[in-house]
């Protein structure tokens, strides 16, 4: 998410004009986004320089939203173009001269289900900011706007340097690695991912050339969830004392070649792009990696979010409802120790949504919620276990799985055995049946769906 963030920065600044007091918005993936559902609040920073306002900076922040309309409740359908997925916004102004552009915001809240949720967490980006604006003019006033621009400058070098520094340290040459999602869920075909990663002295080149060519349905992923993926894995393997800024990337090139599964051509659906793509893209990456680093990568983890969105007509409060959640899983072993269990890892971002949360706002109650026993892979050290969790629907909904490996096993490293593969089961009318890992179906009260997620990996010979 936050790692493909300027481009969508640059984005509004080459499309807008922005003047004291606006802001803007932005959700295409085509235009520095990731999916529809994520839209990106961008505030231009002025402080007065010879009482004229000069621009000093950007604040953005980026929110996953619930709902932003689409052929389904939580916008992350079974697609086929990114027309079906949600209501696209180009980079617009949401706020002019301080005060909002009601135009705009009207039209946004008439294409989602639940506006008055996206109302408050639209005001909640707003808010940050503010904050955050705040806080860059106090650092103006304070250094001056020249020297906290030439002290910007010189983080983005400092960043840039550490990377080179750390990268120098790994064995030159080419490791090769790939990887697959288990389909598209629109033909049974895989989908694979292949990466070259070569390294030469202080540089890297990430050459995605091979990839399969783009699907017809959503697992396609733009450009900017491609180098998130890309930064988050060296951000993790060259260590958390690199400060967070697009200097890291410097060192790095990326070949993704257009119209592949990772630089898709609009208009391709791309709404599991960036939730189950982008997991695979990080499992390749960390397996041509283990070959340059073997001591510092851990096996594969879950790598899917276990996408689940339901939605409908809550009948308790007389309004539409529409919930979005991603499940744990088992994460990979490493050289030193077991794979935690049931977490949230690499690219999903997201933390545990309490029972008593879920069951308080809307018409379905969690009628399990465990580890699933024996689900990671065997080792010197043992993978994480996966999560089953059960849903029980109080009345009638519609919904809309978006997973991975459920066909596909999350490898493991040094002989260590894979992790097991995911389950999507369904009981309606006292029958329980298989269902796929991306489909859509209607539920009735008294259905339950489970959901069991995929162990990691193991690690060594046990």
């Amino acid at each position: 998410h936050l790692g493909a963030m300027p481009l969508s920065v640059q984005a509004c600044l080459e499309s807008l004009n922005l003047a004291p007091g606006d802001v803007a918005m932005v959700n295409d993936p085509y235009r520095g986004g990731t999916h529809l559902p994520d839209l990106t609040v961008v505030s231009p920073v002025f402080v007065e320089e010879n009482s004229l306002p000069s621009l000093v900076g950007l604040v953005a922040n980026r929110a996953h939203h619930a709902d932003i309309g689409g052929m389904s409740a939580g916008s992350m359908p079974l697609s086929q173009e990114i027309f079906q997925e949600g209501l696209i916004i180009p980079p617009v102004k949401l706020m002019v001269g301080g005060q909002k552009n009601a135009d705009v915001w009207r039209l946004l809240f008439a294409n989602v289900r639940t506006p008055e949720e996206r109302m408050g967490d639209l005001q909640a980006q707003l808010a940050a900011n503010q904050i955050g604006s705040e806080r860059m003019r106090a650092m103006a006033d304070r250094f001056g706007m020249q020297p906290m621009l030439e002290e910007m400058d010189a983080l983005l070098r400092y960043s840039e340097r550490l990377t080179r520094q750390l990268i120098s340290a790994f064995p030159n040459g080419c490791y090769r690695f790939e990887d697959a999602l288990d389909n598209d869920g629109f033909t049974e075909e895989p989908a694979v991912i292949r990466v070259a990663l070569m390294i030469k002295d202080e540089q890297v080149t990430v050459d995605f050339s091979g990839t399969d060519a783009q699907r017809p349905g959503s697992i396609n992923a733009v450009y900017p969830v491609t180098l998130s993926a890309v930064a988050y894995v060296f951000r993790c393997v060259l260590g958390l004392d690199i400060p967070a800024n697009s200097g890291c990337l410097r060192p790095i090139h990326i070949i993704a070649p257009e119209g592949t599964l990772v630089n898709a051509r609009r208009p391709a659906a791309v709404a599991a792009g960036n939730v189950e793509t982008s997991q695979r893209i990080v499992d390749v990456l960390l397996g041509a990696l283990a070959q340059a680093c073997p001591d510092r990568i851990p096996a594969a983890s879950q790598g899917t979010m276990n996408n689940l969105t339901i939605g409908g007509w809550d009948q308790r409060h007389n309004r539409p409802f529409a919930y979005y959640e991603t499940i744990g899983g088992g994460m990979g072993a490493g050289v030193q120790s077991n794979g935690a269990s049931g977490r949230h890892s690499h690219m999903t971002n997201t933390l545990n949504t309490p029972v008593e949360a879920v069951e308080y706002a809307y018409p379905f109650r969690i009628a399990r919620y465990a580890l699933r026993e024996k689900s990671g892979g065997n080792g010197q050290h043992q993978g994480g276990e996966g999560i089953v969790r059960t849903y029980e629907f109080l009345q009638p909904a519609e919904v809309t799985l978006l997973s991975d490996r459920r066909i596909t096993k999350p490898y493991g490293l040094e002989e260590g055995a894979p992790g097991e593969s995911g389950r999507n089961q369904v009981k309606q009318a006292g029958i329980e049946k298989d269902v796929s890992g991306k489909c859509s179906f209607s539920v009735e009260a008294g259905d339950e769906l489970t959901i069991e997620t995929p162990g990691g990996g193991g690690y060594g010979v046990k």
